[in-house]
């Protein structure tokens, strides 16, 4: 048994002795009360009979002593005294050491009736804790004995509960423990698995299990960012760090042809850091979005509106197709959002082609709908799109940094939206943004 197994097993333990020391104690005390109230009731009859014994023997004069004799016998073999008073208090009778047993304040008085009239009173002294036969069985049945039996029962009942039930308990956390030492000593392979026990307990080893694979994802992803922003970074500083060098060693002259190539390379580290930036925006765009109702069609058409040069520049149609859907959003978030899309499809979209732009209520969401007639994203390339500098085989000669579609989808995620690609080669590629509408959010913010 584990360490744990053997402290819960004790703990148990410990807990049945407890309840059973509580349960003895209270028995005794029950036991001590119902003794004196049993004790008291057997000295108030007895009381009684000695007082209808003296009645008996009461003459129409008094009590003569002789007649008293047998009622003082009874008294004094229960190790009692007796006293007789007449009506006017005067003392007619008193076995030796009376005073000395009343004086314990053990003492009981009852009425004496001769005739229907009160003749005088009896006063029985008894001794301290005096207890009858009976009593004194029960209170012997109730010894020590009883009871450390009764403690022994309780603590193996007590071990064979506590052994399977703090193995049920015990186990999953040896292993949780466990799991824990050693991804904290590296081992990022380590898993808790499916573990028996208590139904929390195998929730909890499951939420440990999520827990660490989103950890190791997110370090996955920490690292592979790292790497291809070093893998971006480097052939620009490469071109300007032997451009400069062949300036100063006289190899280049500085033409402004020559200046205008390495300024190039100036602009396009200045906009990996700009797109870096807005990456890291767009990711802590939960936090920083102010959301407000808004109509989604409106915020498409003044984004399509903000890129009509450009699409009229490169000879492509852009067709606009929305219906009014009010939803819940950042203005200026899913403007970018909608640039961002319309941009990329123009990237990939030859002059002559056409791209169409969509808003569309469904089942209580909104739809937004990118679709053009480009070159088409190959399939095993579709999941990988919305990655951090993912630049596919067929956008090698196009400009950019891989982050476009990472930044909407991180958006769309502030949003509490879904994004959705499907593209066929040479047919061109749609890319759909899902939305709640204002009203849907609302209700289920209600429930």
């Amino acid at each position: 048994m584990s360490q744990i197994g053997l402290q819960l097993t004790v703990a148990f333990v410990d807990v049945a002795l407890a309840a059973v020391i509580a349960a003895i104690v209270i028995s005794t005390i029950n036991i001590d009360f119902d003794l004196d109230k049993l004790v008291v009731g057997q000295q108030t009859e007895f009381t009684q009979a000695v007082a209808r014994s003296t009645g008996v023997a009461y003459r129409h004069d008094g009590w003569a002593r002789s007649d008293l004799a047998s009622v003082a016998a009874l008294v004094a073999a229960t190790g009692g005294g007796l006293e007789i008073r007449d009506n006017r208090q005067a003392v007619r009778m008193e076995s030796p050491g009376f005073a000395r047993l009343a004086s314990l304040k053990r003492t009981v008085t009852d009425p004496v009736f001769a005739g229907g009239h009160r003749v005088g009173s009896v006063t029985v002294a008894f001794p301290s804790k005096q207890a009858s036969t009976e009593a004194a069985a029960l209170s012997s049945a109730r010894g020590w004995t009883s009871r450390i039996e009764e403690s022994a029962i309780a603590v193996v009942l007590a071990i064979l509960v506590a052994l399977p039930l703090s193995r049920l308990i015990a186990e999953p956390i040896d292993r949780l423990i466990g799991v824990a030492h050693m991804r904290t000593g590296g081992d990022r392979e380590a898993h808790v698995g499916r573990v028996r026990g208590l139904a929390k307990l195998r929730e909890l080893a499951l939420a440990f299990d999520e827990m660490a694979a989103t950890r190791d994802e997110q370090d996955q992803l920490r690292r592979n960012l790292v790497a291809d922003i070093a893998h971006e970074l480097r052939n620009p500083i490469a071109v300007l760090q032997a451009g400069h060098e062949a300036m100063v060693d006289g190899v280049t002259k500085p033409t402004p042809e020559y200046l205008l190539s390495l300024h190039n390379e100036v602009l396009r580290l200045a906009r990996m850091v700009d797109d870096l930036q807005r990456l890291a925006s767009a990711e802590a765009a939960a936090l920083q979005l102010s959301l407000v109702k808004r109509d989604l069609a409106s915020i498409a058409a003044v984004a399509a509106a903000s890129l009509s040069d450009s699409f009229a520049a490169a000879n492509v149609t852009l067709t606009e197709r929305l219906e009014e859907a009010e939803v819940m959003t950042d203005p200026l978030r899913m403007h970018e959002v909608v640039v961002n899309l319309l941009t990329n499809a123009l990237k990939f979209t030859p002059s002559g082609g056409e791209v169409t732009l969509r808003t569309e209520r469904s089942d209580g969401t909104c739809c937004l709908r990118v679709t053009d007639t480009g070159i088409g994203i190959p399939e095993a390339e579709l999941p990988h799109i919305a990655e951090r500098f993912f630049r596919g085989q067929r956008s090698a000669g196009v400009a950019g940094s891989g982050i476009g579609l990472t930044i909407v989808s991180e958006l769309v995620k502030a949003h509490h939206g879904s994004l959705d690609f499907t593209s066929k080669q040479g047919q061109g590629t749609q890319v759909t943004v899902t939305l709640p509408l204002a009203d849907s959010r609302r209700s289920v913010g209600a429930s």
